[in-house]
């Protein structure tokens, strides 16, 4: 490592040398509470309505019921806050820890729901020093342009971390074209309603390909335990279809689909494949809910945040329960 990396890590003002951080969902405490903001004053909690589901560039998905026009506009203002309040009450942007304004780039109708995406215009934050954030935008830009690595310019780099600030569940799909498998993570996803569930994957990757041709896959949560597991299945994203025995799938198989299910699964969902679109260098894809099965009930779902958000929870004295890799 060069000694100017060296003195840039060592200022950055992060406690945690990883960039992100796995835990079990259910039992990290004292999360922040996302508002959708009109002016100052709070729309709405969107803290459990709102899904991460794009990072080049930072898209937010959010979802209404038909004719609620007035809630999900075409530039939306969204912030972050450790403070629990109530529709209608005011919150400042100075009084928040975090902000990110968005516009809308697609809009969605299925029955009665819109679906809106949108991309993220800036981002602002205060979990670190303007000095760290400075450094740590310096050391990005001059080590993380590296081939194969997708380069975020500064704000958008913010814009990311401002996103990880809230736990994103790293769920595991099973795809098959009938004979062979492939087995990756994702945390680029989440469910619209009972009906719709919507992920995106890189759509230059050999991944988002076999899930188009497949049409269904299985997308399982998993225990926290199989967090350095999770993270070791990232290069599947880049790999052909292989036979069943190079991954670490378990006995059981799902209801309907009949496609295998990794050993640390605790609940999964069987989806089929309805539209996509490519954005940036992300292909957002829509899928009907077949079926969901809970195996098991215990609260120790993976997921991860950015070190940015767990050093301002450490630096205020809240609990953290990471898992180091």
């Amino acid at each position: 490592m060069q000694l100017l990396q060296k003195l840039l890590n060592r200022f950055n003002g992060l406690y945690y040398t990883q960039e992100y951080l796995c835990l079990a969902k259910e039992s990290f405490q004292h999360q922040l509470h996302v508002y959708l903001i009109a002016g100052k004053q709070i729309i709405k909690d969107i803290t459990n309505q709102h899904l991460f589901t794009g990072y080049s560039p930072l898209i937010f998905t959010l979802y209404s019921r038909s004719g609620n026009e007035g809630e999900l506009t075409e530039r939306i203002d969204i912030f972050f806050s450790e403070r629990c309040l109530k529709p209608n009450e005011f919150l400042e942007r100075k009084d928040a820890i975090a902000c990110l304004s968005l516009k809308e780039s697609r809009r969605q109708s299925t029955g009665d729901m819109d679906i809106v995406y949108y991309e993220a215009i800036n981002g602002e934050h205060h979990f670190l020093s303007s000095f760290h954030q400075y450094i740590i935008a310096l050391n990005n830009r001059l080590y993380n342009k590296k081939p194969g690595n997708v380069y975020l310019h500064d704000n958008l780099y913010r814009q990311v971390q401002i996103a990880y600030s809230v736990p994103r569940v790293i769920s595991l799909i099973t795809v098959s074209d009938g004979k062979l498998f492939n087995l990756f993570p994702t945390d680029l996803h989440g469910t619209a309603n009972e009906q719709f569930y919507i992920s995106s994957l890189r759509h230059e990757g050999k991944a988002c390909k076999q899930v188009e041709a497949s049409g269904r896959v299985v997308i399982s949560q998993i225990h926290c335990d199989a967090y350095k597991a999770a993270y070791l299945l990232g290069k599947n994203h880049v790999q052909e279809l292989r036979s069943k025995d190079n991954f670490p799938f378990g006995n059981i198989n799902s209801s309907v689909f009949r496609l295998p299910l990794p050993q640390s699964v605790l609940s999964y969902r069987e989806l089929e494949l309805m539209q996509s679109f490519e954005h940036g260098i992300h292909k957002l894809l829509l899928y009907n809910i077949v079926s969901r099965q809970v195996l098991s009930h215990e609260p120790a779902t993976l997921a991860h945040v950015h070190n940015v958000y767990a050093t301002w929870r450490r630096n205020n004295g809240l609990p953290g329960n990471y898992l180091v890799r």
